[in-house]
């Protein structure tokens, strides 16, 4: 549509046609340049947004921050606290979740429909896989922090941005409701994939 405009205030200046508004004379030229800026500026907003502030949930550890048994509430309510913060959560569960839970396997189609998120932000490790090193390296790719009271200390020396301050955000529930310490890590937003050592 734009393309059709720009070329019909072209086909005027061919014509060598003037307008005057407001004591101003348009050439059609300037009228070609001006509306050439007002289609560009869109293409400018959508640029200047940044994408989606992830951060990653490690669900196996959050569903048993009310004790035993671990409930999947628990990773539900914190799913909707970081949603509300404008986060974009990714879960990651270890391949035994299902059985904890409720006696069967469940796959991440499953999981993130109890969760209200798209399949895509819901990991399930394979069987003899542990999540731990998944979810690092997810979180190191999308430049995110981690929600869970594991420190990964196993993992501290591929992972080292698990010591770096911000980048684990504990959690506890009180009193029935989530607690976050989003605190200054909120602030600091994405971190680079620098975090990983191979």
């Amino acid at each position: 549509m734009w393309t059709s405009v720009i070329l019909a205030a072209v086909g005027v200046s061919a014509a060598t046609i003037s307008l005057q508004i407001y004591g101003l004379v348009l050439s059609p030229l300037l009228i070609a340049a001006a509306l050439a800026l007002v289609a560009a500026v869109p293409f400018w907003l959508r640029r200047g947004r940044k994408g989606p502030d992830w951060i990653v949930v490690d669900g196996s550890d959050v569903m048993y921050w009310q004790g035993d048994p671990p409930q999947l509430q628990v990773v539900l309510d914190v799913v909707d606290r970081l949603k509300a913060r404008g986060l974009t959560p990714v879960v990651w569960f270890d391949a035994n979740v299902g059985h904890v839970l409720s006696d069967r396997y469940l796959g991440s189609e499953a999981l993130a429909r109890r969760l209200g998120l798209p399949e895509t932000q819901v990991f399930v490790a394979p069987r003899g896989t542990p999540a731990d090193p998944l979810l690092l390296d997810g979180a190191a790719t999308l430049g995110a922090r981690i929600v869970s009271n594991d420190r990964y200390r196993d993992w501290a020396a591929r992972y080292p941005m698990v010591d770096t301050p911000g980048t684990l955000v504990r959690g506890r529930v009180i009193g029935g409701l989530v607690a976050l310490d989003l605190g200054a890590a909120a602030a600091q937003g994405r971190r680079t994939s620098a975090g990983v050592r191979r």
